[in-house]
């Protein structure tokens, strides 16, 4: 049989897809719920990637308590650096939605445009990467890490000792995954 091609499609997945199978128990509400959040991780894609693109043009947002605008006008104030990998190994690495490193000060902002409740425990982890890759002892220096997300900011100062903690987590998780790679 030759089959078809359908190459417009390689990569993509649908969103009633075979691997993703569970909707064939959904109802038609609940089909709505979750496509709703579909499209609500979608344009959360889009929010990040344009507040990326405004970051690097250096275009502020009119001045208010909307998330968006105070994330995006906060990063250029402090001159960050958005959508930065940060890396570890294969086994650990994240994107950090703005950061910048001066003067011994590491700033890591993220940006939720989702309802769930954020945890500070990413931007840990995002800090604790920071440090590994660029060899950095977090008592040394000062972090600040922000979350923005439902028109408010919050504004967490880590202990240092939590921070190594992860750190230290990820050299033996990632030893540990390697181990397991190899059948040890």
């Amino acid at each position: 049989m030759n089959f078809n091609k359908h190459l417009n499609l390689e990569g993509l997945h649908a969103f009633l897809s075979a691997s993703k199978y569970h909707w064939i128990n959904y109802d038609e509400n609940k089909l709505a719920i979750t496509f709703d959040n579909y499209l609500a991780a979608q344009m959360g894609t889009r929010k990040h990637e344009y507040a990326a693109e405004s970051i690097r043009l250096g275009q502020k947002l009119p001045k208010n308590k909307q998330t968006l605008n105070m994330y995006v006008n906060d990063a250029i104030g402090y001159n960050m650096t958005p959508e930065q990998p940060l890396y570890y190994s294969e086994n650990c690495f994240g994107t950090a939605d703005a950061i910048s490193f001066k003067q011994k000060f590491l700033r890591i902002h993220d940006l939720k445009t989702g309802s769930s409740p954020a945890s500070v425990k990413q931007l840990e982890v995002y800090a604790a990467l920071f440090c590994l890759e660029y060899n950095v002892n977090p008592n040394d220096i000062k972090i600040e890490l922000r979350l923005y997300q439902n028109d408010e900011v919050l504004i967490h100062i880590p202990v240092q000792e939590d921070i190594l903690y992860i750190m230290n987590k990820i050299i033996v998780f990632d030893r540990q995954i390697d181990k397991m790679k190899v059948g040890e």
